[in-house]
């Protein structure tokens, strides 16, 4: 680890990540290198070592940083004051996943590559996020529907979450995925990543009383 302050080593990794993301938006995680990356910080390339071991362990990063603002999106969620409705609480949830597409997109691609080309520290970090997001989409069930028990929540949870690595596929698809769909006679998805969510979510929830 480089010498200096914690806040000096926590922004500088902040900035890598997010030159990462920015990469992201256009580029395909095998495209990105970690010169394109270095560009486009504020220090030299080869300083990312000191930071991240190689390309994956930052994207995986990345998807940490995605979980931890998913997750503060869910606290939201609980500290409603009103009750809500299972069609309320699923679109609700719903919307936080529509803003964590770069997320969906990584879960869906590159996880594996990710956790496997990353030290074990990296990997527990990570790991330790994907499991306080659960922890919040638990919280919210037992607060919203205290009717369901805890097999109950245990069966939605291993339901939703496998179902977010497919969310992303079956809403976005680029222009050759399209075309080839088109000639091979296959059902272009239409739906948004909303649609899809708040759909599951209604199904999985038990129906309001009455």
């Amino acid at each position: 680890m480089p010498k200096g302050s914690e806040e000096l080593v926590s922004s500088r990794k902040d900035e890598i990540i997010s030159a990462c993301a920015s990469l992201y938006q256009t580029m395909s995680f095998r495209e990105i290198t970690l010169r394109d990356i270095g560009e486009k910080t504020s220090f030299t390339r080869t300083s990312i070592y000191n930071y991240f071991q190689n390309k994956e362990e930052i994207f995986l990063a990345l998807l940490q940083r995605e979980y931890e603002a998913w997750r503060a999106d869910l606290d939201g969620i609980l500290r409603s004051p009103a009750a809500l409705s299972p069609e309320d609480f699923a679109g609700a949830l719903a919307r936080t996943l529509e803003r964590r597409e770069c997320m969906l997109k990584l879960m869906s691609m590159n996880l594996y590559d990710m956790e496997d080309n990353s030290r074990l520290g990296s990997l527990v970090e990570f790991k330790g996020a994907y499991a306080a997001a659960m922890e919040a989409v638990t919280r919210c069930l037992e607060r919203f529907f205290p009717a369901m028990g805890e097999g109950e929540i245990r069966e939605f949870l291993f339901a939703f979450f496998p179902f977010l690595f497919g969310v992303y596929p079956y809403t976005t698809a680029t222009d050759k995925q399209i075309q080839a769909m088109e000639l091979a006679g296959v059902a272009v998805p239409r739906h948004s990543i909303y649609e899809i969510v708040r759909a599951l979510v209604i199904k999985l929830l038990p129906a309001a009383p009455g």
